[in-house]
Parts: C-alpha cells; sequence; structure tokens
C-alpha cells in the first residue's frame, strides 16, 4: 500500500508484517530487494519500491510516446558507475538524458586513459604538486583531464565545423545544441565503455544545460577563439524537449542527485501537468532548501509531478544504490 502523509489512519490498515533476511533464500540482488521490501529498516523499503516503479516504466518503454528521463552529476562517471549510465543507454531503458557538462568531460578522458583509487584523506596540496587531482576518492592525472581533452576534442571541433558547413552552408550552427554536439562526439568514439558512444549509436538525446562549465566547455571556447562564428545553439536542445514533452503520452524519471539536472526535467514536464511517475536518490538535507535535497513530493505544489503520482526519494549514495539497482534491472 502507498502511503499518504495527508491519509486518514485507520489501524486496520497496518496489516503487513516486518520480516527478518532469510540469506539462505538470497539467490541474486533481485531476490535481495524483494525481501528488503518485507523487512523494511528504513531505506530498504525505498529501494524496493524505486525498484519496483523504474521496473514498470522500463519494461513499459515500447510504445512510442512515453518519455523515460535520466538526469545525473558528472561526478559518477569519474567512477565504475558509469557502467550503469551505459547500460542503461545500451539497453535503451531511457531516452531522454540530461546531466552536466563534466560527463562529456570524464566519459571521453576515460576511453583514452585510466582514473586511479586514492582516498578521502589524501593531502590535496601534496597531489596538486604532482598533477594529481582528486574527485571523492578518485585521483585524475593532469594527463588524463586535460592534455587529452585538448587533443581530442579540437580536432574534433574541426572536423564537425566542416561538416557542418557543407551539409548547412546557409547557417551551419542553427540547431546545433549540446544534443547535436553529443552525438557527433559519439559518433568518434570507437568504445563500447563509452556513454557517448551508445547514445549517438541510439541518437538519444543528451541535453547538458550548463554546457560551458566544464573542460568541453573550454575546448568550445578555445574553438571559437579560431573561428569566430562557431555558436552552439543551446535553445535547439530546448526546442527539442519541448517537442517530447508537449506530445508524449506519459512521462517519468530517475533524477540521480540535484542541481541542474533534475530541475531540467522537472522543469519541462511541469507544461505537461507534470511527471506520471519519479524516483529520486539523493544524499542531500532538504533543510536548506536545496533542489538536491528537495524531497519529491515538493515538486507537487509546482505542478512538476502529478499529485497521483508514483514517487519515491531514496537517500543514500548512488555509488553504492545505482549498482544495486543496474544488477536487477538489467539483469
Amino acid at each position: 500500500m502507498a502511503w499518504s502523509a495527508t491519509m486518514s489512519i485507520n489501524p486496520e490498515d497496518f496489516e503487513a508484517p516486518v520480516k527478518d533476511y532469510a540469506f539462505n533464500e538470497v539467490t541474486g540482488v533481485a531476490s535481495l530487494i524483494d525481501q528488503m521490501a518485507e523487512a523494511g529498516g528504513f531505506t530498504a523499503t525505498k529501494l524496493a519500491h524505486a525498484r519496483d516503479i523504474l521496473r514498470s516504466n522500463i519494461d513499459n518503454m515500447g510504445p512510442d510516446g512515453i518519455l523515460n528521463w535520466l538526469s545525473f552529476p558528472a561526478c559518477l562517471c569519474a567512477t565504475g558507475t558509469r557502467g550503469f549510465f551505459v547500460e542503461a543507454i545500451k539497453r535503451k531503458a531511457f531516452n531522454v538524458i540530461v546531466t552536466t557538462c563534466g560527463t562529456l568531460d570524464h566519459d571521453i578522458a576515460r576511453t583514452h586513459q585510466d582514473y586511479y583509487h586514492g582516498a578521502f584523506e589524501l593531502d590535496d596540496v601534496e597531489l596538486g604538486e604532482h598533477g594529481l587531482n582528486r574527485l571523492g576518492n578518485v585521483i585524475i592525472p593532469n594527463s588524463c583531464y586535460g592534455e587529452i581533452l585538448e587533443q581530442t576534442v579540437l580536432p574534433w571541433l574541426e572536423e564537425i565545423e566542416a561538416e557542418r558547413r557543407e551539409s548547412h552552408s546557409e547557417n551551419p550552427w542553427r540547431g546545433f545544441g549540446s544534443i547535436e554536439l553529443c552525438w557527433a562526439f559519439g559518433d568518434r568514439i570507437d568504445d563500447e565503455t563509452s556513454l557517448l558512444h551508445w547514445a549517438a549509436k541510439h541518437r538519444i538525446p543528451i541535453v547538458i544545460p550548463g554546457l560551458s562549465d566544464g573542460s568541453i566547455g573550454a575546448q568550445l571556447f578555445i574553438h571559437r577563439q579560431k573561428s569566430p562564428d562557431f555558436m552552439v545553439d543551446f535553445l535547439a536542445d530546448e526546442q527539442v524537449l519541448s517537442d517530447l514533452t508537449w506530445t508524449c503520452n506519459e512521462s517519468h524519471a530517475l533524477m540521480v542527485g540535484g542541481g541542474i539536472s533534475k530541475h531540467h526535467v522537472i522543469w519541462w514536464n511541469q507544461y505537461r501537468g507534470g511527471l506520471d511517475s519519479a524516483v529520486g536518490i539523493t544524499t542531500a538535507p532538504e533543510h536548506d532548501g536545496s533542489l538536491s535535497g528537495a524531497r519529491l513530493k515538493e515538486a507537487i505544489s509546482w505542478g512538476k509531478i502529478r499529485p497521483d503520482a508514483p514517487h519515491i526519494t531514496v537517500e543514500g549514495d548512488a555509488s553504492v544504490l545505482l549498482p544495486l539497482l543496474g544488477s536487477d534491472l538489467f539483469a
């Protein structure tokens, strides 16, 4: 039974008993999450509910007119959790992606060179002296992140510009938003560990609302110094999202973290009366008023999630929760 804070309480409604885990009956992650639904334990119940919502959405992806949004921050793509997003896109489990510029940075960089395990406690001054950048407990060498991207992306941009000028001679940059840019990059990546590769292969739109906020944004700026007419038509992305949201029959979302990625998803869905279902994963508290910490029920007041829509916010580290969900959903 789905509970609401505004429901009247009937003592007879509390009929589902809390059950202990029977680990000898666990046959895999799916059965473990099934037991979480019965064991309770606070976040465990929420994770099981989230899995059920996502399973239903993914299973119903076939018909046209159904949107399945996925939003997430770039930091997870510096970890092995990138594999969740790659598998999701490869399987076409989601058909609209919204993320931040750093996702492109990490995805391209990691096709060339490894990132490394580190620790939160390392001396950041000493790391900097060695040309090593720390992202949480992940170590990213300068050579991997800066030099490789410049050596790779700038030649790509020259190729892309030549292609656009040949095919769109009158106005080569009209309609060239982050979606087209991501596909152009993905077409040049022959690496199945890359999410850009799979997004381009399946022509799944990846929208980067904050495209200038990252190393790829810097490469775009550098290219513009050599080609002053170059531009990214970010409103072309908004036209795509407008067309999708105004014409879809159903719209569902998995939103990891918050910030600009989450807001872009719920913002566009307000124009159709809100999302039909939503799952959120966050580590942020809600007392500071941040969007990252805002529980999904808050979006109902804005018309961004429908009042009757199944929704759940799961508190926890996505680098733990997404692999559990992926082991069930993508098995």
